[in-house]
């Protein structure tokens, strides 16, 4: 591809060389650069690309985009100056795959929580009726039969353009993706075309990129202005209200959803069990009892978030009511991972305050006796998370009865000091607890003090499969870790 083709739309200043060459490719990783590839030179929290030129070049990068003109280049290699290279790399990704999202129906998720459940369930509603429907997000890159692993909730930005690109090859004409406050705000999704945007809700999380919960917010926002059919928005959610009186009268249809709040799609006759929850959902179009595969208030709003956007993509309500059935469960929340007649044992990815707390609400009915709650709290770059740690200890304390407190991908922080401030935070509210650091031993004790009728949440990690010790990461299925203290074999399970 032509390379003036590629940067037909970016603002450039040309230090050096010619834009009438061929390019092979583009790479923000100077170790993926190839012979006649394009080097976006991105400035990183902890890595700037720019130091990383030389090597580029080195490996055969015929085009470097930058921030700040490097010296001493050789002449055949075509220098472009531009104002920011996170910018540049999404609008050549974009242009060199072919703008590929405005070939396709794409849905974007954002919120605090709630986004992977939705992803699910309208996965599941488009599957029933017979479209096909890509997925970006926490599960990973859904394509086809394809499950493939993302380094990040919403990848780089050229790796994202790539997966739309693989999409429209495979005539996948419908996207769903999460969409996380730092995609948005470090401008890996700039130059998608949205169809559809999604609004969960916001509580306190990545406050260490964000600072404050207002920027959090402002950075969820610009989703809403990228979107050209429909907007979505819980209307019980502060944040989603503040949303929606910004968001009226704009380009894009809006339409609210809600259980307390007067909203377009909303339920009643909510019946909440053990193990899945059923209520009648009123559409603009009509009405239709829905049965949810998990229980809880939290899965009423995001299966009523996934009813909005399957509505707006003109499905019928039968169509909508048996996609959602047909999700039996969604790995790591509320996974119930051990079941006999006197215990329970559910995995769920809670790891945030709000989160776990609607976790622990959900599961206290059902409890013949004790919540027994094992967690932890990740280790946030760039941040000691001192406040969250302090929030997650009350949450904790208000509603679990036992606590075993322990690791959750401590990273390169002070493990010890990390479950120290938590245990100083729990004394703080009186919370009944053990400390114990390592996260396997940690389980094996809730299990073993468990008693007949006991339930016990190990949460913050729920669908993952590995723990982050240092720089290493470490294989850590808290499923298949249950079934082997419980002494229960795979093919038994």
């Amino acid at each position: 591809m032509l390379l003036k083709e590629v940067v037909r739309n970016l603002a450039y200043e040309l230090v050096q060389g010619d834009i009438g060459k061929d390019v092979t490719g583009i790479a923000y990783d100077s170790r993926e650069a190839a012979p006649g590839s394009i080097f976006v030179a991105v400035s990183g929290f902890t890595v700037d690309g720019h130091r990383f030129i030389g090597k580029a070049i080195e490996n055969g990068a015929s085009v470097i985009i930058a921030e700040k003109e490097p010296t001493e280049i050789d002449p055949s290699v075509t220098v472009l100056k531009v104002a920011s290279t996170r910018d540049a790399l999404a609008r050549v990704s974009s242009s060199f795959f072919g703008n590929p999202t405005e070939q396709m129906n794409l849905i974007g998720i954002t919120g605090t929580n709630g986004k992977t459940s939705i992803t699910y369930f309208l996965q599941a509603i488009f599957e029933r009726a017979g479209s096909s429907l890509g997925v970006i997000g926490t599960i990973g890159t859904v394509i086809g039969d394809k499950l493939l692993k993302n380094k990040n909730t919403t990848p780089e930005s050229l790796n994202l353009q790539q997966i739309f690109a693989e999409m429209t090859a495979e005539d996948i004409k419908h996207c769903v993706m999460e969409v996380s406050s730092h995609a948005l705000n470090l401008q890996r999704v700039a130059y998608c075309r949205y169809n559809t945007g999604i609004f969960t809700n916001l509580t306190p999380d990545h406050l260490e990129l964000h600072r404050t919960m207002d920027e959090y917010f402002e950075a969820k926002a610009l989703l809403f202005g990228m979107t050209s059919d429909f907007n979505i928005i819980n209307a019980d959610d502060p944040y989603g209200r503040i949303l929606i009186e910004r968001l009226r009268g704009g380009k894009a249809k809006l339409l609210t959803y809600g259980m307390e709040q007067t909203a377009d799609v909303y339920p009643d006759h909510i019946d909440y069990y053990a193990d899945h929850t059923e209520y009648t959902v009123h559409t603009p179009k009509g009405s239709t009892r829905i049965r949810v595969n998990l229980p809880g208030a939290i899965y009423v709003y995001n299966s009523l978030a996934a009813i909005a956007a399957a509505y707006s993509n003109q499905f019928s309500l039968q169509q909508i009511a048996e996609g959602i059935a047909s999700v039996e469960g969604i790995k790591g929340r509320l996974e119930v991972v051990f079941e006999d007649a006197d215990s329970r044992i559910i995995v769920d990815f809670a790891h945030t305050e709000d989160s776990l707390e609607k976790a622990l609400k959900t599961i206290r009915p059902f409890a013949k006796g004790r919540v027994i709650l094992v967690f932890g709290v990740y280790a946030a770059d760039g941040d000691p998370g001192r406040d969250k740690r302090r929030g997650m200890a009350r949450v904790a304390a208000a509603f679990a009865d036992f606590s075993v407190i322990t690791s959750d991908n401590p990273k390169e922080q002070d493990n010890q000091m990390i479950i120290r401030e938590i245990v100083e935070a729990m004394e703080a509210c009186n919370g009944a607890y053990e400390a114990v650091v390592d996260r396997r031993d940690a389980i094996a004790f809730a299990i073993d003090i468990s008693k007949p009728g006991d339930v016990i949440l190990i949460a913050g990690k729920g669908h993952e499969t590995s723990q982050i010790i240092g720089k290493t990461e470490i294989p850590f299925n808290e499923a298949e870790i249950v079934r082997q203290l419980k002494g229960v074999s795979q093919a038994s399970k």
